[in-house]
């Protein structure tokens, strides 16, 4: 079933990478908030809109305004609609001055909001909702960053046990055997800001079959600002688009410098109509409209 469009006023991007939902509004320098409600999470929260209120879990990715600017807010309007108490996460050097910015807020509003903040170190987990976790990658930016990916976890048989009967699987656990191993399933992965870095190519990221990721420059002429501001430019795009296994691919903090049709065409024209079919441009609504659209005639086909 194909689930509906949020409405927003917020001009917020949509896009349906089955069997998520990606929504939020990414745009370079300016603000940066996308929200997978399957997993109830929100990466970032450089603006707090409706639709991130209602994830109980903010994964921030790093300190810099158009990515931090609207934690206050969102921990506000989760305590105002009576929702739990919402949990941060961020890097850990982060930890102690976003804590003192929300209890700064304490004498500007002459109340005190909850609110939970917890620094996390690369390989750090939490738990989203049962058997998914939410692992701290290591990124490279210009502050401390991590990128996130989630993860299932999932049991199965061991391989030289499959075909046996029920009965003698059984015997074989009353005997104190493990028949099982653990797996760890990525699902989804996001970069946040971040220059080339190894954690981009780590297996989280290589197996995951959606991935948010920035991609801020396009014009061949930005590649010295790409590196000087340690973001990626769309000739790094194009060689983790080879690493990556992923299905669908999501462009977000594209700079306005570049109009999205010039930047579709340029990453075409850089890897290919069958490698670009895979990368889509979270604020190019356009598109998005017609992607879902078509989504939306085949379930009913079908």
């Amino acid at each position: 079933m194909i689930p509906r469009r949020p409405v927003s006023g917020d001009r917020a991007g949509f896009l349906y990478c089955p069997p998520y939902r990606v929504q939020g509004i990414s745009i370079g320098g300016e603000h940066t908030v996308v929200q997978v409600p399957e997993l109830d999470v929100v990466f970032d929260l450089g603006s707090a809109p409706r639709f991130a209120i209602s994830a109980t879990v903010a994964a921030i990715s790093h300190g810099h305004m158009d990515h931090v600017g609207g934690i206050p807010y969102w921990f506000s309007q989760r305590n105002f609609q009576k929702m739990p108490e919402g949990r941060l996460v961020c890097p850990k050097p982060l930890a102690g001055p976003l804590q003192r910015m929300m209890e700064q807020w304490v004498d500007v509003e002459q109340q005190r909001t909850p609110f939970q903040i917890d620094g996390m170190s690369p390989g750090d987990e939490i738990d989203l909702k049962p058997s998914v976790f939410l692992k701290a990658i290591q990124m490279s930016h210009a502050v401390p960053a991590l990128g996130y990916v989630a993860l299932e976890r999932r049991s199965k048989l061991r391989p030289e046990l499959v075909g046996q009967s029920q009965q003698a699987l059984k015997e074989r656990r009353l005997a104190g055997e493990t028949i099982t191993y653990d797996m760890q399933i990525p699902l989804v992965a996001y970069t946040g800001d971040t220059d080339m870095h190894p954690g981009l190519l780590c297996d989280e990221f290589v197996k995951a079959p959606l991935i948010l990721t920035e991609c801020t420059f396009f014009d061949e002429e930005h590649r010295d600002r790409a590196r000087i501001g340690r973001h990626l430019h769309m000739r790094d795009l194009a060689g983790l688009l080879e690493a990556w296994e992923a299905r669908d691919v999501v462009l977000l903090h594209v700079s306005r410098r570049t109009p999205l049709e010039a930047a579709k065409a340029a990453l075409r024209d850089l890897v290919g109509e069958a490698q670009a079919k895979r990368v889509h441009f979270l604020m190019d609504h356009r598109a998005n409209r017609a992607r879902w659209d078509e989504q939306r005639e085949s379930a009913v086909d079908a």
